[in-house]
């Protein structure tokens, strides 16, 4: 059964980093794969079309960002089927991420999950990221796979102010476009990350607005 089968590749992987991660945790994660794999095939969320490679490239690699938000009010730009914040709602109850996207198709998506798995803390909102206006204060833009970091910062600037903090998901460190830092904004830390199973390295880009005065 596909089920049990992707559950053993979530547990094999699991086995291979820190964090903890309960039983109905790794459930309702191989649930999100199995209706992304399903979903996949009409609305062609994901280029990645075996699920277990979902489990890896998408799942595992989303969760690992987890130890390092220490806030609570986050939003997901460019989110696409709910990549990193969906894993990440599961893993951190406790944390709100609005998921914005520009595709109907892909908000409608995010919205069934929200539904059939009942996870309670994730916004689902079809908006291009520029036209968003957040109703309360964000502590944190998370963005994996977006663009580059002078775009990101181009379009989300207006999200958070200088107390909160922009997370970039790249794969090698972009030290060109770090170097390409539009003024106004400092680099706080890299972070390389370690995504079990997974070929090619992960780094998150912690970046913040200069406060003025």
């Amino acid at each position: 059964m596909l089920e049990s089968s992707l559950l053993a590749v979530l547990q094999d992987s699991l086995q291979e980093c820190d964090l903890v991660v309960t039983q109905q945790q790794k459930e309702k994660l191989v649930k999100y794969v199995l209706m992304m794999n399903k979903w996949n095939k009409a609305y062609n969320l994901t280029s990645v079309r075996d699920p277990q490679q979902m489990i890896i490239k998408h799942i595992v690699d989303s969760i690992v960002v987890a130890p390092y938000l220490d806030k609570t009010q986050y939003i997901d730009v460019g989110t696409g089927p709910g990549l990193p914040g969906i894993p990440l709602a599961i893993m951190c109850p406790e944390k709100h991420f609005i998921l914005l996207d520009s595709l109907g198709k892909r908000v409608r998506f995010m919205k069934q999950v929200a539904f059939e798995l009942k996870i309670q803390n994730i916004q689902p909102v079809q908006s291009r990221v520029e036209d968003f206006k957040p109703e309360v204060e964000l502590d944190g833009v998370l963005s994996r796979a977006f663009a580059s970091l002078k775009d990101m910062l181009h379009w989300c600037q207006h999200l958070v102010d200088s107390q909160g903090t922009f997370l970039a998901l790249k794969g090698q460190l972009p030290v060109d476009e770090i170097e390409q830092l539009p003024s106004g904004f400092n680099v706080q830390e890299t972070i390389k990350l370690d995504v079990p199973k997974l070929e090619g390295e992960r780094h998150i880009v912690k970046i913040k607005k200069q406060t003025v005065g």
